[in-house]
């Protein structure tokens, strides 16, 4: 570890001590919200600690070793427990250093969840129907809450889009690598002479909350269509125009709701879809700048690059990203069990962070 980075984390460990001392303040207690601030990054930085006294523990148990090393009688000994300190000392440095990765302040929030049909007529739309059967029933694993916000569905199944709100701690930094072009093979139930088909279907994840500068709308810039919904309401449901589309004329962002009963309720909630999408579109843009050589675009919504390949007759899933990263587990998958893929992105995303860190870019 460099001398730089062995300091951003002694910092880390001194604002740790100050956060103990101002957390037994009685003012800090006396108001709820600075103690919940402070409580909660007392939290995050309280791991960085441990592995520094673990770290501190093995380097006094390596010299205690080494002081015996020489013993006719412990000698032997002596170099087990070397070898021992050592191995878990290289464990402990690599553990320090991703404590040092910088933590998306996305990650805990909420996501709007979008799922498009891409190429391939129907089955396209069937397609994209899996896909987001597949991410609900991750979400049921969860705990995680889903409502959809707007739906178009295909003409033989599936939809033609599909958006959604999914609500849990962790949904951003568990989903934020999906989006992308997903590309099922796979023989159509229409295929008569049972060849496989190619087709395709996007999805983007959109942090609800994005932090950053907020994003200032012109009221100017907008231009608001109300009709009829098609979607859950009860009677109101086609008679009355209760439903929102909103154009960003400037960036041609559309964004739709129907959900609820008043034009008024659906206009809130395009809106703040439509803020979440235009401040996704500013951060990706920002995060393409400074990390072209990225693997793995964190939450750009980037709905043109080819992700994942979904072969149905070799029961395989193929991560294009991750050199690799294939799984002989469709069936599984696609009925939610998502967490070893999600967690060797995760993985790889924090690979490419460190070897950024070491690197000092």
């Amino acid at each position: 570890m460099t001398p730089s980075l062995r300091r951003k984390l002694e910092a880390l460990a001194e604002r740790r001590e100050e956060l103990e001392r101002l957390l037994a303040d009685p003012e800090a207690a006396a108001d709820a919200g600075r103690f919940r601030q402070l409580s909660r990054e007392f939290a995050q930085l309280e791991p960085v600690a441990n592995a520094l006294a673990d770290e501190a523990a093995a380097k006094a148990d390596l010299a205690t070793a080494l002081a015996m090393r020489n013993d006719p009688e412990l000698g032997e000994l002596a170099e087990e427990e070397i070898d021992a300190a050592n191995k878990r000392l290289e464990q402990l440095d690599a553990e320090l250093l991703a404590h040092l990765v910088p933590k998306d302040p996305r990650d805990e929030g909420d996501i709007y969840l979008e799922v498009r049909a891409g190429t391939g007529g129907d089955e396209a739309a069937i397609f994209a129907g899996d896909l987001f059967r597949m991410y609900t029933r991750y979400a049921e694993r969860q705990g995680w809450r889903v409502e959809v916000e707007s739906a178009s569905p295909g003409e033989h199944g599936g939809f033609k889009e599909v958006i959604a709100r999914v609500e849990g701690r962790g949904a951003y930094s568990r989903l934020k690598f999906e989006s992308g072009t997903h590309r099922v093979q796979r023989v159509p139930e229409t295929e008569s002479q049972g060849r496989i088909h190619t087709s395709a279907a996007t999805v983007a994840i959109i942090a609800v909350e994005p932090e950053g500068e907020p994003i200032e709308i012109n009221p100017a810039d907008l231009r608001v269509d109300t009709f009829r919904s098609s979607g859950a309401g009860g009677q109101h449901v086609n008679k009355t125009d209760s439903a929102i589309r909103i154009t960003h004329l400037p960036s041609g962002v559309v964004v739709e709701s129907q959900t609820e009963r008043s034009q008024h309720a659906n206009r809130d909630k395009a809106m703040k879809r439509l803020v979440a999408t235009l401040a996704e579109a500013q951060a990706a843009k920002a995060a393409a700048a400074m990390a072209e050589d990225r693997k793995l675009q964190v939450g750009s919504g980037d709905r043109s690059q080819r992700i994942r390949t979904y072969n149905y007759p070799q029961g395989r899933i193929t991560d294009h990203r991750v050199e690799g990263l294939t799984l002989y587990d469709l069936p599984n998958v696609l009925t939610g069990d998502m967490d070893a893929l999600v967690e060797r992105l995760q993985q790889e995303h924090q690979a490419d962070e460190l070897a950024r860190l070491t690197r000092g870019t």
